[in-house]
């Protein structure tokens, strides 16, 4: 397993990562003055703190819902059917599979799970991906290693050939937001992020009880490198976590999500929670259209979720009159998960 921190874009692909943090760059002076003031999520007379030439409205997105039930099936065949049913397109793509390893717990569901991850790491290739790396950067233990090393990733990782890279420490770079909810103006990000042609979030399905739930957008906290930010990605909290998630996500912008919720987490997630059986994997092309589907999943309204809303309106796809689903019906596979201490209105009424 080598750390690999760099992956190149080929130059044949339409509109390259690096190319759309280029463009953003305008839109922190554009919106700076809103970010600098404080944004507010509800009831604000304010610009757009993000660029429409970046920004294109949502279209329709493709959701598509999975039944598993047990990690040891044949997930390859799985996740191919659900990439499949949402036509992704990587053939001749360098793909960057971002999992949720927050914290190794041998009693608790914590972890994208590992098994997961390598069996979406051979569907992608046969897909024909040129190169599939798998990268995170936990923001709860310092040591990366051992956390890849105990959860078994690494060893999945070695029998599927694939690298991984510490998020952590991996070689990175200053760029601008691509949106201006906080007031940081720019992120580091790993080379590995910014030079991918397709970024894939892969979370855990779990509550959290900063954010109400964790999923594809929340994710991409694991994309800023903790040498940079602190443990747990202390900058980030203390800008906000929702105005953090909305700036992270529209700057690193997922372009597919493949989500573990076979056994998500319920209750004080994203640690101490307790096993939620939901017996499914997500798929989509679209990372807000992913978290509105599954937050109903889990029984909550994402309508509840302010920061989710928000993205909606510029990231993804937020109606569910605009989100198709391919496969199972989203309605047909839920649970009603215990919310997280403090966000007992999450659920739906």
């Amino acid at each position: 397993m080598t750390a690999e921190d760099h992956v190149q874009t080929p130059p044949d692909r339409a509109i390259s990562r690096r190319r759309f943090l280029t463009r953003s760059a305008g839109t922190v002076a554009a919106f700076g003055v809103a970010a600098a003031v404080g944004v507010e999520l509800r009831g604000r007379e304010r610009p757009e703190p993000w660029d429409h030439s970046v920004f294109a409205p949502p279209g329709t997105a493709q959701v598509a819902v999975l039944q598993a039930s047990s990690y040891d099936g044949d997930l390859e065949n799985v996740v191919l059917g659900g990439l499949r049913a949402i036509g992704a397109d990587v053939n001749g793509a360098r793909v960057l599979l971002k999992p949720n390893m927050v914290e190794y717990d041998p009693g608790a569901v914590i972890n994208t799970d590992p098994r997961l991850v390598a069996a979406s790491v051979a569907a992608l290739r046969r897909l024909g991906a040129a190169q599939v790396v798998v990268a995170e950067g936990p923001g709860h233990r310092r040591d990366t290693g051992y956390v890849v090393e105990a959860s078994g990733l690494a060893s999945h990782l070695r029998d599927a050939g694939a690298s991984f890279v510490d998020l952590n420490v991996a070689r990175a770079g200053e760029v601008p937001l691509a949106a201006a909810y906080t007031q940081l103006g720019t992120l580091w990000l790993p080379t590995a992020i910014t030079s991918a042609d397709v970024v894939v979030s892969m979370p855990k399905v779990k509550t959290h009880h900063w954010a109400g739930v964790t999923l594809s957008l929340k994710n991409c906290f694991g994309c800023l490198p903790g040498r940079m930010y602190g443990w747990p990605k202390n900058i980030l909290h203390w800008q906000g976590i929702d105005a953090s998630i909305l700036d992270i996500a529209a700057t690193v912008r997922p372009d597919l999500v493949i989500a573990d919720g076979i056994v998500g987490m319920q209750g004080d997630g994203p640690i101490s929670g307790t096993p939620a059986p939901l017996g499914a994997v997500i798929v989509a092309d679209d990372p807000v259209a992913a978290d509105v589907t599954i937050t109903r999943m889990m029984g909550f309204d994402p309508e509840k979720l302010p920061y989710l809303m928000e993205a909606g309106r510029f990231l993804g796809q937020a109606d569910p009159a605009k989100i198709r689903p391919v496969a199972e019906d989203p309605a047909a596979v839920t649970m009603a998960f215990a919310p997280a201490p403090g966000f007992d209105d999450l659920r739906s009424s």
